[in-house]
């Protein structure tokens, strides 16, 4: 088995329908030995009835709560059976032979930990696709206002779009986590997700395990994945605010040191504090509902609380 190919759903029963669709559309006929495996977190749009009459190829496990992202990959990881495992969002679409040249990369390139392809966004324009792991300059940028060309800056952990445009794979420190490549062997060494992320950072913390354990990370531009992007989380957004940030805290308190966990809390309250103000004031203009003010404002809330802990 060369690939196995791990879709972790929820409640997106069109775009897993479309991202499924694509997988056997790249892959049927190229000669590549694969299987799918559908992790359903428990959704009520009618997925798993989907998945079983549309893909009854793809090996299904539908859970009955919604266990995160992590979990439910680490529910499937055990039961893989490829060489290469990857991991893949179903707010995606695999173009042309996506999968077969991320999987000829990194058969060819013995020192890859993991790996990720280049994403479009579904009109088909630039959307950044790997990243620098966290620094404290970017969480001042995911709260402040700053000139937007800083935001496409090295300091905000963006790779130049130059490197996308040659077309040649190129080192980073991780991919987004809509699609990785892993080596079996890679999750071996270093361990399946953190189910201690339930939800966001799971693939940075797993690329700086993997980048730990001496092997290297790349995107491999060659590769089109398009990335919808964020369909499951927008449902709840002041919900997933909250776990960001916890995500994030977690992330913070296991790779970095005392020093930095200290300065980046103090920049996410000041952040935090200018942000109750702009939410007051945007409330006061008519431009926000009273309900989303104070949804927003607890949300703030229970991140600067979680900032204390």
């Amino acid at each position: 088995m060369d690939l196995s190919i791990v879709i972790v759903s929820w409640n997106v029963r069109e775009l897993l329908t479309g991202c499924l669709t694509s997988v056997h559309r790249s892959l049927d006929g190229s000669g590549v030995e694969y299987e799918v495996l559908v992790v359903d977190n428990a959704s009520s749009d009618g997925s798993p009835e989907t998945v079983s009459a549309r893909f009854p190829q793809a090996r299904l496990i539908a859970n009955n709560k919604n266990l995160g992202f992590a979990a439910a990959n680490n529910q499937a990881l055990p039961l893989t059976k490829g060489q290469f495992v990857v991991l893949l969002n179903p707010d995606t679409v695999v173009i042309g032979d996506a999968l077969c040249v991320l999987l000829e990369f990194m058969v060819q390139t013995p020192a890859a930990g993991m790996c990720g392809p280049r994403l479009t966004y579904e009109d088909g324009t630039f959307q950044h696709s790997a990243f620098r792991f966290p620094s404290l300059a970017q969480t001042l940028f995911d709260l402040f206002p700053l000139h937007p060309r800083l935001q496409e800056s090295r300091l905000n952990g963006r790779y130049p779009r130059s490197l996308y445009r040659a077309g040649q794979p190129f080192c980073i420190d991780h991919p987004l986590g809509a699609c990785m490549v892993v080596p079996r062997k890679v999750v071996g060494q270093v361990g399946s997700l953190d189910e201690q992320f339930f939800m966001y950072c799971e693939e940075v913390d797993w690329a700086m395990c993997i980048k730990r354990a001496g092997w290297q990370i790349y995107c491999v531009p060659a590769a089109e994945v398009v990335h919808y992007g964020a369909r499951s989380t927008r449902q709840f957004r002041d919900e997933m605010f909250i776990a960001l940030w916890r995500s994030r805290f977690r992330l913070f308190d296991k790779h970095y040191g005392r020093a930095y966990n200290w300065a980046v809390r103090r920049i996410v309250r000041l952040g935090l504090s200018r942000a109750v103000l702009a939410i007051k004031r945007q409330a006061d203009a008519g431009l926000v509902s009273e309900e989303e003010r104070q949804a927003r404002l607890s949300a703030y809330l229970r991140v600067r609380e979680l900032s204390h802990e």
